[in-house]
């Protein structure tokens, strides 16, 4: 025999392999009997002497190797357990191969040393401020229109030279839409009002803050009584302020207070944009960029130079009818600007 019996150990049944070759003489430890690892169970006989000795024994033994057969079943529930075993060992590699997955995508990342931590200036972080405090504010709420500017680029090119000639500066078109947010405000007061606690604050004056984008940010300087300037005076102004503003040379003074804004978005070539209130204000226009475009005039279809124009409003204070109603006179005015001779 090169094995011996079957032995509880623990309570666990395993096969006890001779560490020679030989016969059974004798066994220390019955079957049945709870033993520690390492201790003598059976006395192993080389020779064959013993084997008449032995054969009680042996048939004891055969009589008693008739539980063995079951053993096998045991055996085949001791097998699963290296299967456990290496079913264990078998998944420590996928956790520890689930994270190179992972950092698989780490390379689509820019590498750190590719990018720059640069402070935000003063004036940006204001901006930012101002901005997210009026989105957080205001029930914001856009409604747009769109404007022929055939008419007021035809006064333009007519009068160009006689308005440069007398008055020292060229004539723009931005000069026509203040005065056309002058007479849109004068007609929709409400536009030109603010919100104070429970209070409404109609102001009795007009000062249109100009958005002017410079290489170290968005200024707003302002035109103070607005509704008292020409053409002429607006167009001066907002060049002083312009050259101010990118020479970084503008005071806080020039950029304090304003009941309106005017963001020019066109002159980068935005066809459409939804303005972002600059507070304490309750409303601001947005210019576009102008597009030749399909026209129906007269019942023909002809082309004509088309701006899209957008009025972001405070919802709170303005409702939708004094909005469209504000657009509305702008377009009528820069459509045909005979209108604010007339003052109709």
């Amino acid at each position: 025999m090169s094995s011996l019996g079957l032995f509880i150990i623990h309570q666990v049944t395993i096969d006890v392999n001779s560490p020679e070759a030989g016969v059974i003489q004798e066994f220390v430890a019955k079957e049945g009997d709870t033993v520690e690892p390492g201790t003598k169970i059976a006395v192993i006989s080389k020779s064959a002497e013993g084997v008449t000795h032995v054969a009680p024994s042996d048939e004891k033994s055969s009589e008693k190797a008739a539980p063995p057969p079951p053993p096998p079943s045991v055996e085949k529930k001791e097998k699963p357990k290296p299967k456990v075993e290496t079913t264990s060992v078998i998944e420590k590699p996928k956790e520890t191969s689930s994270p190179p997955k992972l950092s698989a995508t780490e390379p689509q990342l820019p590498p750190k040393d590719r990018e720059r931590r640069v402070p935000m200036t003063r004036l940006r972080k204001r901006v930012a401020t101002r901005l997210k405090d009026s989105q957080n504010t205001f029930a914001l709420l856009t409604t747009f229109n769109e404007v022929d500017m055939t008419n007021l680029m035809k006064l333009r090119s007519d009068y160009k030279d006689a308005f440069v000639e007398k008055h020292g500066v060229k004539l723009g078109l931005m000069s026509g839409f203040v005065k056309a947010a002058v007479s849109a405000l004068q007609n929709q007061p409400i536009v030109n009002a603010v919100i104070d606690s429970d209070d409404i604050i109609y102001r009795d004056y007009v000062d249109i803050s100009i958005a002017v984008g410079t290489p170290k940010g968005l200024v707003v300087p302002v035109l103070r009584d607005a509704g008292r300037m020409n053409f002429a005076e607006v167009e001066k102004e907002i060049n002083t302020l312009a050259k101010k503003a990118t020479d970084g040379t503008i005071s806080i003074d020039e950029m304090a207070g304003g009941t309106f804004t005017i963001s020019n978005g066109g002159v980068y070539g935005s066809l459409l944009s939804t303005p972002i209130i600059n507070p304490p204000q309750s409303a601001i226009l947005g210019m576009h960029s102008i597009v030749s475009r399909p026209m129906v005039v007269g019942g023909n279809i002809v082309p004509r130079p088309m701006m899209y124009i957008a009025l972001t409003y405070d919802h709170r204070l303005i409702d939708g009818r004094e909005a469209v109603f504000f657009l509305r006179r702008i377009k009528d005015v820069v459509e045909d600007p005979r209108r604010l001779l007339l003052d109709i």
